[in-house]
């Protein structure tokens, strides 16, 4: 059973920056491939992003490429995402989640443990 704990979410101003980390216990972290997902109100859980076990693969959803970045150091099994130029629409819930696979995977069913979210709020 793997425990995964979000942090860093909070208020910001549009084009400002946060960084959330995810903090995990309870497994070998290295086993999980890993991923950021949002839900905003009304609407359905998205992948944000995801990496490999080792970090060597990266996946990003068209909406945050070239403004999100994630990365991961299993020596602290840690997963961070770094958010820079936010906008009102990255407002959300922001989850980590962990997936049991070699693979990269961007649907929401495919992982075995989540997070219990964090807020992040980008104002206009």
């Amino acid at each position: 059973q793997v425990h995964l704990v979000e942090s860093g979410g909070g208020l910001v101003q549009t084009g400002g920056s946060l960084r959330l980390s995810c903090a995990a216990s309870g497994g070998t972290f290295s086993n999980y491939a890993m991923g950021w997902f949002r839900q905003a109100p009304g609407k359905e859980r998205e992948l944000v992003s995801a990496i490999s076990r080792s970090g060597a693969i990266t996946y990003y959803a068209d909406s945050v490429k070239g403004r999100f970045t994630i990365s991961r150091d299993n020596t602290k099994n840690t997963v961070y995402l770094q958010m820079n130029s936010l906008k009102p629409e990255d407002t959300a819930v922001y989850y980590c989640a962990a997936d049991q696979t070699a693979l990269v995977r961007i649907t929401a069913p495919n992982y075995d443990y989540w997070g219990q979210g964090t807020q992040v709020t980008v104002s206009a």
